[in-house]
């Protein structure tokens, strides 16, 4: 690997993005989420009018299709993967497909609170829509249990930053990411954005991020929806829930 090689190195084929980088913990929060040491991570792209619903057995498939090894983490889109794009900073590489036809909203002021004290709708489906923002990161320091798991959290404000900069929307209904790290790396107790690796994080999120919705809409006839009336899916939470203050026990 020369000085210009990212660390977590990807490559594509059939239709799926591979992330390598030997015996990497990853940390994901797609359908075969939590926690397992890896060689690999990959990003899948389904096609237009896909149901399948035997996820496990159609990721598997797609990538023995591939000539990839199955055992890593697996995140699914509608995005193609001619429009991944991948930043490196420091430590950090990210990786990204983004599209947005399945905005999900969050107005801060909501006109309409007739569905307060209403159950939300159930999950909606593990399928993606042609959008879909996946994010894979991966570090090669060594990061504690807590630090892994809220760089993911580091990523998603970042992605969120950027798509209410690009959109006005803070994400999509099924967004999704992957977060990474080699054990063998220099320690790193935190991962917030005040630490190296959180900085590199939100950098390398917020460049593939962006230059991955621009390849997307720079392919299709679509255009990038500025809100969730001009999107073809999409939610807003419109409803308010109900604010209270916690009880205060005198000991």
């Amino acid at each position: 690997m020369t000085a210009t090689d990212p660390a977590y190195e990807a490559v594509r084929r059939d239709g799926v993005l591979r992330v390598a980088r030997l015996g990497t913990e990853w940390l994901s929060t797609g359908w075969n989420g939590g926690r397992r040491t890896a060689d690999c991570a990959y990003n899948v792209t389904v096609p237009d009018g896909w149901d399948r619903t035997d996820l496990e057995a159609y990721v598997d498939e797609r990538l023995e299709r591939a000539g990839f090894d199955a055992g890593g983490p697996a995140l699914l889109t509608g995005v193609e993967q001619t429009d991944a794009r991948g930043a490196r900073r420091g430590s950090v590489t990210a990786y990204a497909t983004a599209g947005i036809s399945n905005p999900a909203a969050l107005p801060m002021d909501p006109e309409d609170d007739s569905s307060a004290g209403v159950p939300d709708s159930a999950d909606g489906d593990a399928t993606p829509d042609r959008g879909t923002v996946n994010i894979v990161v991966g570090t090669t320091r060594a990061l504690a249990p807590g630090a892994l798991a809220n760089l993911i959290a580091v990523a998603a404000e970042a992605k969120a930053a950027t798509l209410l900069a690009e959109t006005g929307v803070p994400g999509t209904t099924t967004d999704a990411v992957v977060v990474g790290h080699d054990p063998t790396g220099e320690r790193a107790a935190f991962s917030g954005s005040g630490t190296d690796v959180g900085r590199a994080t939100r950098a390398c999120v917020r460049e593939a991020v962006s230059a991955s919705l621009k390849a997307h809409y720079a392919d299709t006839e679509a255009d990038l929806p500025n809100s969730v009336a001009d999107a073809t899916y999409g939610v807003s939470t419109d409803g308010r829930a109900e604010v209270f203050r916690p009880s205060l026990e005198d000991r």
